[in-house]
């Protein structure tokens, strides 16, 4: 990074709880009003940071539509109340869309074009479906075999990549199993408390005794998908429920490996990040939480995009000059067991550091709004262990990887 002009440091980074989508304690709940409470709540980080400093809001969603649409960034921070020249941007890289906000945000201010901004993520998986209201797909992608896998729904990419990479179904019940065992184990030792906004959630029900509407608040302060009840005998039991891959040959390989199981939770919620120059932690007396070291982002074939961080962790360790030995903590997003075990072994990174909190596959994964999330997870995550690099890095549907390096600071 010698070209830039300045570094750019976190100072305040938070998010919500994670929902299960469709039938969690978000399920009724704006993904706006997710992205609201998590900035705010980021801003009483740093109270002597005057609101006026901030210049713009970027803001990742991976179907910015319906609830989520109207460029949900600059809205979020009109209710937010900040003063009105602050402006606000809704970005889009899918899965990346998060930490893509956080590494735009960075890079404005290492080149000298801003001192504050907000990054941030919200999705609402149960307000706007997979694939949004309204897919379409362009006609031409069908004329290219090389792009049919644009179209491929994720399972499937998870099948092809469990079969290329050679990754069992034993195997990938195994690593959601531990998933939920270490996200289980780090709920109960508080360790995710650092990195979370307690939301209040008001239900709603008729008051038969009365004839009017009943309401009912309640504090969510945890991940609603950590499962104790999981079991590698209970995993073995589901059904795949994807189409089993072929081979070269066109010939079906037989039972599908990718079940509900061992595949990331669709989910609701939001994540912010506040982001200063030096310049402006000096004149607002800041603390830095870490400071924003690279960021990497690369295309792979869409019909085995899972394998996308493959190509990208090697890039961010580059443009950073670090080594894997240098991370003390890595986030690898939990799309699918079959693609984080393929990324984990092709790589050659330490099981030991991937996820210690456990991941996507039982803490949830709200799309857009994971790389802020996670990035709040590894900032907090170095601070309480004394480390010194982390990493977030994750695959992207239509075929891309994405990491980002921050160092605590």
């Amino acid at each position: 990074m010698s070209k830039q002009v300045q570094d750019a440091y976190i100072v305040a980074a938070t998010r919500t709880p994670i929902g299960r989508s469709g039938r969690g304690f978000f399920r009724n709940t704006r993904p706006d009003d997710l992205l609201v409470a998590a900035i705010r709540s980021a801003m009483k980080q740093v109270p002597t940071l005057d609101p006026a400093a901030i210049e713009d809001a970027i803001v990742g969603c991976s179907f910015p539509e319906g609830e989520q649409g109207m460029n949900m960034a600059r809205i979020a921070v009109a209710l937010c109340g900040f003063p009105k020249p602050v402006g606000g941007v809704t970005v889009n890289r899918f899965c990346a869309s998060g930490l893509t906000a956080v590494q735009m945000a960075a890079d404005r201010i290492r080149v000298g074009e801003a001192d504050v901004l907000i990054a941030g993520g919200a999705e609402s998986m149960s307000l706007v479906p997979m694939g949004g209201n309204k897919p379409s797909f362009n006609p031409e992608i069908f004329a290219r075999d090389e792009n049919v896998g644009i179209a491929y729904g994720m399972g499937i990419t998870a099948e092809k990549v469990a079969l290329q990479w050679k990754v069992s179904r034993e195997a990938q019940d195994a690593f959601a199993l531990e998933s939920h065992l270490r996200a289980l184990k780090a709920q109960q030792a508080g360790e995710f408390t650092d990195e979370m906004t307690p939301i209040d959630v008001i239900d709603r029900f008729p008051d038969l005794a009365t004839g009017e509407q009943g309401t009912k608040t309640r504090t969510v302060k945890l991940d609603e998908g950590p499962r104790p009840d999981t079991s590698l005998e209970g995993l073995a039991k589901l059904r795949p429920v994807f189409a089993a891959p072929k081979d070269p040959t066109g010939k079906a390989t037989g039972m599908g490996t990718v079940t509900a199981g061992n595949s990331s939770q669709t989910s609701d919620g939001a994540g912010a990040l506040i982001l200063a120059s030096e310049k402006a932690v000096k004149q607002f007396d800041l603390k830095p939480l870490a400071r924003f070291v690279s960021f990497a982002a690369r295309g792979v074939p869409p019909e085995i995009m899972g394998i996308g961080p493959i190509e990208a962790i090697p890039a961010a360790l580059r443009y950073a000059g670090l080594s894997l030995d240098d991370m003390g903590w890595i986030e690898l997003n939990e799309a699918f067991a079959a693609q984080s075990l393929a990324v984990i072994n092709s790589v050659g990174l330490d099981p030991a550091k991937v996820n210690p909190m456990g991941g996507a596959i039982a803490l949830g994964h709200p799309l857009g709004a994971t790389g802020a999330i996670r990035s709040a997870t590894v900032i907090h995550a170095l601070r309480r262990h004394n480390l010194k690099y982390g990493m977030v890095t994750m695959c992207v549907g239509t075929g891309q990887g994405a990491a980002g390096i921050f160092e605590r600071v």
